[in-house]
């Protein structure tokens, strides 16, 4: 299988590609910069440039689509366009150029409208309800992709399109600059409260076993097409743990103090609005979404995901702390 890989210079996606490559497939990737993956063919180009991203599907068979607009803020109309109208296009160019699988990488945050989700599995994405432009946005172009699920190939020779979408959960791993780097950033400059008791159980997954469950779900795409899984390391922990553990690794103190968590989304909520007006250089301190992240519970039912994409996590979150510790210096425990 030649695969098509976007957005493999970010952190996930250069992991899915690698995964890959080491496994044996042809891999090509589709990025504005180079993805820095060994073995893969790069090809550079914008997701809403239509000539760019027809010519990086030439010969493809199977699409990974990782490449988005990632950020707590910023202007709706380029959420729009690259989320969806790219997505959009992605679609209609690989169903012209033959593609069989479709693998849409999405969030849970297309299901998350501000309430615990508790053991639940993938809850239908819910454009309306999403809360902010990258949920709202991620949750529309999933919608859009699992609409052109046309499934495997019939024995009358009508072409397959499989299309299934899965939700990897808060995802991190040593280099990773949205969470890792960001936790430790503000833990050691005093920034990072906990909201609460910060007793919240929330799931996560750890870089590997999101890139292995991805490439699972582009093996199962014929079996499972027309479907949306949420991938998780199984393990849910308190929000407390989660940030001590991240912070231990990184070889600074974990946050002492409180904010309580109404406190934290009315704030949330007025920095959004000033940052609509007068954004800054990097993300907003808080959000009301990132303020309902780290004070609800959400973790997944994980059966359907690892009985359906015949995948289970191989690093735990502990071993994953491990790895965290060797990597920036400090302890795992």
């Amino acid at each position: 299988m030649t695969v098509l890989v976007t957005g493999a210079s970010g952190l996930l996606g250069g992991a899915v590609a690698r995964v890959l490559v080491e496994r044996g497939e042809a891999v090509r990737t589709f990025q504005r910069r180079p993805s820095g993956v060994v073995g893969a063919e790069d090809a550079a180009g914008s997701l809403i440039d239509a000539a760019a991203v027809a010519d990086a599907l030439d010969g493809v068979t199977g699409v990974v689509h990782l490449a988005a607009k990632v950020s707590l803020a910023g202007d709706p109309a380029e959420f729009e366009a690259v989320n969806v109208g790219g997505t959009g296009l992605l679609l209609d160019a690989a169903e012209r150029a033959g593609v069989s699988r479709f693998v849409q990488v999405s969030s849970p945050s297309v299901a998350h409208s501000g309430s615990s989700l508790v053991g639940v599995g993938a809850e239908p994405a819910d454009p309306a309800r999403a809360r902010g432009e990258y949920a709202r946005t991620k949750a529309a172009s999933e919608v859009l992709a699992l609409a052109r699920d046309r499934g495997p190939s019939s024995s009358d020779g009508g072409r397959g399109f499989s299309v299934v979408a899965v939700r990897p959960h808060i995802v991190w791993g040593p280099g990773d600059t949205q969470l890792v780097e960001r936790v430790l950033d503000r833990a050691a400059s005093g920034r990072l409260p906990l909201l609460g008791q910060g007793a919240a159980l929330i799931d996560t997954t750890y870089l590997d076993n999101a890139a292995t469950g991805i490439a699972a779900a582009l093996d199962r795409a014929d079996d499972v097409h027309g479907r949306a899984y949420v991938i998780t390391n199984g393990e849910p922990r308190t929000v407390a743990d989660l940030l001590a553990g991240i912070c231990r690794a990184g070889g600074v103190e974990p946050p002492r103090w409180r904010v309580p968590a109404g406190l934290a989304r009315a704030a949330g909520g007025a920095v959004e609005a000033l940052w609509s007006v007068r954004p800054g250089a990097d993300e907003p301190p808080m959000t009301r979404f990132l303020a309902e992240q780290l004070s609800t519970a959400h973790w997944f039912d994980q059966r359907a995901t690892r009985a359906d994409l015949h995948w289970r996590p191989a690093v735990s979150v502990d071993e994953g702390f491990r790895r965290l510790a060797a990597h920036y210096g400090g302890t795992a425990r």
